[in-house]
């Protein structure tokens, strides 16, 4: 190890690393034209799955390629180049795509499998950084992913390419997304685990109170046993409803302070004497992520569930969307 290098010198180092990573991503931006396209026709297409394959680095880039196709709306999978010439080439159907890595396009585990895939009539996109290499003129579609130089400083270790390689197969997935009409609901069908999931799959019904946990008052009600309500159900605030359970207002802590400093009396008071009449609901088909929003944008911490005739069918507050994950 050089101890001789600074600081300074050290993070120079990386900065020119990067500079001729983004170097080598702006070179890609005006090759992408009539071949992209067909790429693209090709993936939307396919009655299958997109098959992507390469090795080495480019087999790790493509592995990531087809992990983004299949979250995305396009079936992929990723398939060892070295693997497929000792029978797992048997995965590619009829009705498949393969994608192609190769920076030299003359990757021989590559090269090796092409003609089985010729035969197979299935049309084979390359990303190459060499136009007349043997891989780009094998392809049905050649998209030259080549950049100025590599950021290692021996020019040898596949960086920029890599990086290119990677942000075309982003450029693609994105353009199918798009042209597929996929959604944040589709999306979240593919993410069911994790924060991802919970948020765009969580609806308001699978995380509001219902039944004896929500908390309701008529009109005439006391202010005194609306306050009582309201401690007993732990949510912050109670709901006023009629003798339909329809909304007709809410109590909140907000409220109750304003009533206090007005020096209302709290057993002569009715409920529908302090309550907002405005209040802020949701329905049980809303996402929870969409009440979260709700509550930031009003600053309030629970919100009332409702039907399309305003009638009371539930009741949330923050501590529940933070049990659900969704906050």
């Amino acid at each position: 190890m050089n101890l001789e290098f600074t600081d300074e010198a050290l993070v120079d180092l990386g900065r020119q690393a990067l500079s001729i990573e983004i170097d080598g991503l702006r070179a890609q931006v005006p090759r992408l034209g009539s071949e992209f396209a067909r790429a693209c026709r090709i993936c939307l297409s396919c009655r299958g799955r997109v098959v992507v394959t390469g090795m080495g680095k480019s087999g790790h880039v493509g592995g990531k390629i087809a992990a983004t196709l299949a979250s995305t709306g396009t079936p992929a999978f990723f398939m060892h180049p070295g693997e497929a010439s000792h029978g797992d080439v048997g995965m590619i159907t009829r009705d498949d795509a393969v994608l192609a890595l190769s920076n030299s396009g003359e990757t021989e585990e590559i090269l090796t499998i092409v003609p089985v895939i010729a035969r197979l009539g299935v049309p084979l996109i390359a990303f190459t950084g060499n136009a007349s290499s043997a891989l780009a003129r094998a392809a049905t579609v050649h998209l030259d992913i080549g950049v100025p130089a590599e950021a290692c400083p021996l020019n040898l270790a596949p960086t920029a390419s890599t990086t290119a390689a990677l942000a075309v197969g982003d450029a693609l997935a994105v353009a199918l997304l798009k042209a597929r009409g996929f959604t944040e609901e589709d999306f979240a069908r593919s993410h069911p685990a994790g924060s991802l999931g919970r948020r765009l799959l969580l609806h308001v019904n699978d995380v509001m109170r219902t039944g004896a946990d929500i908390p309701t008052v008529s009109a005439a009600t006391a202010l005194a046993e609306g306050l009582l309500e309201v401690t007993r159900k732990g949510l912050g605030m109670t709901a006023i409803v009629d003798e339909n359970r329809q909304l007709l207002g809410v109590f909140t802590d907000g409220d109750l302070r304003r009533a206090l400093d007005a020096g209302t009396d709290l057993r002569a008071t009715r409920m529908d004497q302090v309550m907002s009449r405005n209040a802020k609901t949701v329905r049980p088909t809303t996402l929870a992520a969409e009440a979260v929003l709700l509550m930031e944008t009003h600053r309030i911490t629970s919100l009332v569930v409702v039907d399309a005739d305003q009638k009371i069918v539930g009741a949330l507050n923050v501590h529940d969307l933070l049990r659900a994950g969704v906050v």
